[in-house]
């Protein structure tokens, strides 16, 4: 008499966390991954809730991730999973017109992928920066930003093309809608070089 032998799946719940505790999960990068998260998505809230974090998911943009949950007030504080960066002026600055570029970039065309140029970003900076007679340094500065940028996972390298990134639109929730929509404000405090005013605002932007 043969023995009958039932298989099962792998279980992909530990797989899915693992990612999200990592960073980002991506439809475009991770597909089977993503499908995942969806088919175990309130179990992954429970697993991550216990530990004072919610899950961030876009599933018309494809993408998710890990956030500390706001403290409770009268409740002990938890020990932070998720790190919150703050960032400089420059680089907030690059992310807000970034940010500002993905939004025009959907109310004007029908793509859903916005390319850019190293040579693109910096026009785009340049007349928010202090003017400087030393071209060489500040197209070292916006280099060093971009690169910034593309650690955190906004721009992407694209390959055989030098200097020339994709404009992730997973920034559209890292930048919300309240925030862009003061950013004609908070840019013309940029542009006027506002001494100290600059780098306060500046610091209300984190990733």
């Amino acid at each position: 008499m043969s023995q009958h032998v039932t298989t099962t799946a792998p279980n992909e719940l530990p797989h899915v966390l693992v990612a999200l505790m990592k960073g980002i999960v991506e439809r475009e990068i991770a597909p089977a991954l993503w499908q995942a998260l969806l088919a175990h998505q309130a179990r992954v809230r429970d697993h991550v809730g216990v530990m004072g974090l919610d899950v961030v998911m876009d599933e018309a943009e494809g993408h998710a991730y890990l956030r500390q949950r706001p403290q409770v007030e009268g409740e002990p504080e938890l020990p932070r999973l998720v790190t919150r960066r703050q960032l400089g002026f420059s680089l907030s600055l690059m992310l807000a017109l970034l940010r500002r570029k993905l939004a025009e970039h959907d109310a004007t065309s029908g793509e859903t992928r916005l390319v850019v140029t190293s040579a693109d970003i910096l026009d785009m900076v340049r007349l928010f920066l202090p003017a400087t007679a030393n071209e060489a340094r500040l197209e070292d500065r916006v280099g060093r930003d971009i690169g910034r940028v593309a650690e955190l996972g906004f721009l992407r390298p694209l390959k055989g093309r030098e200097d020339t990134y994709e404009l992730r639109r997973i920034l559209r929730s890292f930048v919300d809608a309240q925030w862009l929509g003061q950013l004609n404000e908070r840019l013309a405090v940029y542009a006027g070089h506002a001494g100290e005013a600059l780098e306060r605002e500046a610091g209300r932007l984190h990733a």
